[in-house]
């Protein structure tokens, strides 16, 4: 096993620059993910790690030592695609010790390799068939466990589960998870599906434009986003986003979003937003702390009335969206507290969980 590190990379295709001046150190051991939309450079800074991409600047290194100029076979990796690359001919053991044979291991030791990774996996009664007998589920845990038996410093994997269906995926993403608890080794993880990222990953990388826009646990880049793009992308439904402008009341703050509907700024962050009183702000806010009255300590002050535009029914809670100053909002309701559309609906903003966004920087505030 070994640590990870990026130091000032950047990759260039032409003119195009996909990766811009990243840096990233993952300690040994640590599963961290790397997440954003489409074009953001993740999938090309994974490859610079496999040495399928030549970096343009900057130093990639594996266990302390630079990898630049290793080439991919030399660099003690294993990569799993998005695509399962089975060879349909040979068997589920076959394609699972290819490597180890090529590599001239003893029979013995590829047996026991072979066997302990179909164990982790629970793939044992598949050592036999071949890959157009398994299901898609099996198949991506042979290409797991063909990645397991090499013993490798660092598991990459590329968005390793965009072919399965959606319950598969659920439950592909509780295997790799458990694989990870097992075997213990590095691991990079590059999707696009944030809750992905934020279920599997110790660590995730949140990446827009070839840039890093953040790092840090699940926990606080969902608590605490430090960029607008983050807070937009991470969670599910998105946040919700309002222009909105502070205004004094008093020794209080009040945070006004429309003509109509305005609230008192919790105390607890009147001191942090005092200095941007009278600018063009954006509000933001989660779904989940947009919700029907609840309780007997609820401050009235954060009550309001909304006419429903669309519901959406989810089983457990209902989403419901209305509309703030040409803006559409959605909150998180118990099913029993939604209205139909076209009729009133009593909120209740959690203000204490707010979020004020600076438009010029598109920093948090």
């Amino acid at each position: 096993m070994a640590d990870v590190a990026l130091r000032d990379v950047v990759k260039r295709f032409d003119e195009v620059e996909a990766v811009r001046n990243i840096s990233l150190n993952i300690p040994d051991s640590e599963f961290v993910v790397l997440v954003g939309p489409s074009g953001c450079g993740k999938s090309t800074t994974l490859r610079m790690i496999a040495g399928l991409e030549e970096v343009t600047e900057g130093e990639i290194l594996i266990g302390g030592n630079v990898v630049n100029d290793v080439p991919p076979k030399d660099r003690d990796i294993a990569m799993v695609f998005q695509n399962y690359a089975l060879y349909p001919h040979m068997t589920v053991f076959e394609n699972m010790s290819f490597g180890l044979r090529l590599r001239r291991t003893p029979k013995a030791e590829i047996r026991a390799r072979v066997e302990q990774a179909a164990k982790i996996l629970d793939i044992t009664e598949l050592l036999d068939r071949r890959p157009k007998q398994l299901s898609g589920g099996q198949r991506q845990r042979v290409a797991m466990g063909r990645a397991i038996v090499r013993n490798p410093k660092v598991f990459l994997f590329d968005e390793p589960l965009s072919n399965l269906d959606a319950k598969l995926r659920v439950q592909m993403r509780t295997e790799i998870k458990r694989v990870h608890q097992k075997v213990k080794t590095t691991t990079v993880y590059v999707t696009h599906d944030q809750v992905e990222a934020m279920t599997l990953a110790d660590r995730v990388v949140v990446m827009n434009g070839g840039r890093i826009e953040q790092i840090g646990r699940p926990h606080d880049l969902y608590h605490r986003p430090k960029t607008h793009f983050v807070a937009g992308f991470i969670g599910s439904p998105a946040m919700n986003f309002l222009p909105a402008r502070l205004q004094p009341n008093g020794e209080a703050l009040m945070l006004r979003l429309s003509p109509e509907l305005a609230f008192p700024v919790p105390p607890a962050h009147a001191a942090r937003y005092r200095p941007s009183v009278g600018k063009d702000l954006i509000f933001g806010l989660r779904p989940e702390h947009i919700t029907e009255p609840r309780g007997e300590e609820r401050d009235p002050r954060y009550e309001f009335s909304m006419t429903v535009d669309v519901i959406e029914p989810m089983g457990m809670e209902t989403m419901v969206f209305f509309t703030v100053h040409g803006k559409e909002v959605c909150a998180r309701v118990e099913p029993t507290a939604a209205k139909p559309p076209g009729q009133p609906i009593r909120l209740y903003a959690n203000l204490n969980h707010m979020h004020l966004i600076d438009p010029a920087t598109e920093s948090v505030l």
